[in-house]
């Protein structure tokens, strides 16, 4: 049963409002994932800098997978240093594309893990909610796979950008192409058994479009 508090948390109001921008962010750049192929890489256009594009202390965060796979997130504290964070979510990349439609994407993450000896981003086993619906469970990563490590090694230095990654040989032609969301988030820490982070949109819109909560069940 899901708690009270992430009953709340992933809630829509009806007194929230989003201002939406002409430019649109990068949720609308990651709808446009049909339209690239393999020989237009974004991650070409953006280069791969030697240094951080943004000095600040933003966390960033990057949902990537192949277009007839799962969902994998990576969080990092630094765009340059190995992620704190990798799970592979229970959520299809074509389900993800459909969420976007409503422009506005909740994913909550619940640990139903009753010890409190860990710090709530080591726990492992997680219930995993996408706009209010439960997708299933996933397993936080010890290491990293062979995929997840070709991703950041691709991305390291690039702080945001939405497209199409060079695939490793033999998966592109069985699951599609390798593709990429990647923003800073703002982190916020609520308590010891809840976090948040919230997408900065380059545009400055008013609101964040991509949203993610770790809570620790009570």
């Amino acid at each position: 049963m899901e708690s009270p508090a992430l009953l709340s948390l992933l809630r829509n109001t009806s007194g929230e409002k989003r201002t939406k921008s002409s430019s649109g962010g990068l949720l609308r750049m990651f709808k446009l994932f049909p339209l690239l192929t393999s020989g237009c890489k974004m991650v070409a256009l953006l280069g791969r800098p030697r240094r951080p594009l943004l000095k600040d202390s933003a966390t960033t965060v990057t949902l990537f997978g192949y277009r007839r796979g799962r969902v994998s997130l990576a969080i990092q504290e630094d765009p340059h240093c190995m992620p704190m964070f990798v799970i592979e979510l229970p959520i299809l990349i074509a389900t993800l594309h459909k969420q976007m439609e409503s422009d506005t994407v909740r994913i909550a993450i619940e640990s139903e893990t009753k010890t409190h000896k860990k710090k709530l981003m080591e726990e492992f086993v997680w219930a995993v909610y996408c706009n209010g619906r439960k997708m299933g469970f996933s397993i936080r990563r010890k290491q990293m796979g062979d995929d997840e490590v070709h991703v950041m090694q691709l991305l390291r230095g690039v702080s945001m950008g939405a497209g199409v990654l060079p695939s490793l040989s033999h998966k592109e032609s069985m699951d599609g192409e390798l593709t990429y969301v990647r923003a800073r988030f703002e982190r916020v820490i609520g308590s010891k058994d809840s976090e948040s982070f919230y997408m900065i949109n380059p545009d400055y819109a008013a609101g964040p479009e991509l949203s993610i909560f770790f809570l620790r069940g009570r």
